[in-house]
């Protein structure tokens, strides 16, 4: 576990097991602030493969928030799905305990599988809370920023504006959805997938969007293509099948490994660092947070562009892969 931990230059790990609650919180780094992140409420193989989610997450919640400028930490959680059946009320409730035996050090929020009514549970028993009904859903904002990062690496890489694009969006849950109508507003030409079926119907009808099977998504002809599910997409196995110039997406950990972002670089695919271009939630929900207002917030989404705009430009003039410059640029803010 500490190799773990050490390979990843992770701060802290928690686990807490009580009745049905199988739960784990990994605080990565806490320099800039208390951490922040969300909690993840899926179904595991094993509990290895949990505590793996939760580092590999929190690590990079640490380097979002470096870039987004926020005053967070990195942090995130898991609590492992219970196969049968479960009071899910008191399932969060317990978990809040956990939150709170922290003592601020980790603020929760919003992640796959969990909702506004989960947040709202553990607000009842702890304040470190952040998209409860109260607070707000940061899942609109998250596309907000995609949506701009999609535009920016199109004008950077294709010198053009959305219009006529073709994007092929992976999963359909509420950021990816929230990101195709953006998509479709500015002209952009959709196909999509996802593993529900009234999902694709809904997004066929209101952006007439082109239905994909999830498994053949990534490897159709595309100008960019969009992991907006669970991460991991781009493996060993899809990385040679794209047929796009540009990886932009929501998801977290797009890249199974890091090398695979080399692999990208080699076949002039330009990808926006997954960690800087979804950090709109984590904007909105750590300003939601602090008290501050939507403008502040919307100001702060808007600087994306200056941080993707920048890793491109350095990219391009040292010929080193997105992912390594961005790895770069939070590393000097966290450990310089």
């Amino acid at each position: 576990m500490f190799s773990l931990m050490r390979e990843s230059a992770l701060q802290e790990l928690h686990y807490c097991q009580k009745g049905d609650l199988n739960a784990v919180i990994a605080l990565h780094n806490l320099r800039l602030g208390p951490a922040l992140g969300g909690c993840r409420f899926i179904e595991y193989d094993n509990e290895q493969d949990a505590v793996i989610d939760a580092i590999r997450l929190a690590k990079g919640m640490s380097y979002k928030a470096a870039l987004a400028k926020v005053p967070q930490g990195g942090g995130k959680s898991v609590i492992i799905k219970p196969k049968g059946a479960f009071d899910r009320e008191r399932l969060f409730y317990q978990f809040a305990e956990f939150v709170s035996d922290l003592g601020g050090r980790y603020i929760t929020a919003m992640d796959s599988g969990t909702q506004v009514e989960d947040m709202d549970c553990i607000r009842e028993v702890c304040p470190f809370v952040s998209s409860s009904s109260e607070l707000g859903d940061p899942s609109p904002s998250t596309a907000i920023g995609v949506a701009l990062g999609i535009k920016t690496a199109v004008q950077h890489r294709m010198g053009q504006s959305l219009k006529g694009v073709r994007v092929g969006i992976q999963g359909l849950g509420h950021v990816g959805a929230a990101l195709a109508e953006h998509l479709y507003a500015e002209g952009a030409k959709l196909w999509v997938s996802d593993i529900d079926a009234q999902k694709v119907k809904q997004a066929e009808q209101q952006w007439q969007a082109t239905a994909v099977a999830p498994h053949e998504i990534s490897g159709i002809e595309l100008d960019v293509f969009s992991p907006c599910g669970l991460g991991g997409t781009i493996n060993a196995q899809t990385v040679d099948t794209l047929k796009c110039v540009v990886v932009a997406g929501c998801a977290n950990n797009q890249l199974a490994e890091s090398a695979l972002g080399d692999v990208l670089h080699d076949k002039h695919i330009l990808y926006a660092p997954d960690y800087v271009i979804n950090s709109g939630g984590l904007i909105y929900a750590s300003s939601r947070y602090r008290g501050l207002a939507q403008k502040e917030i919307d100001h702060s989404i808007s600087k994306l562009k200056d941080t993707l705009d920048k890793i491109f430009m350095l990219s391009n003039n040292k010929n080193l892969p997105t992912h390594r410059i961005a790895n770069e640029m939070a590393e000097q803010i966290l450990y310089d």
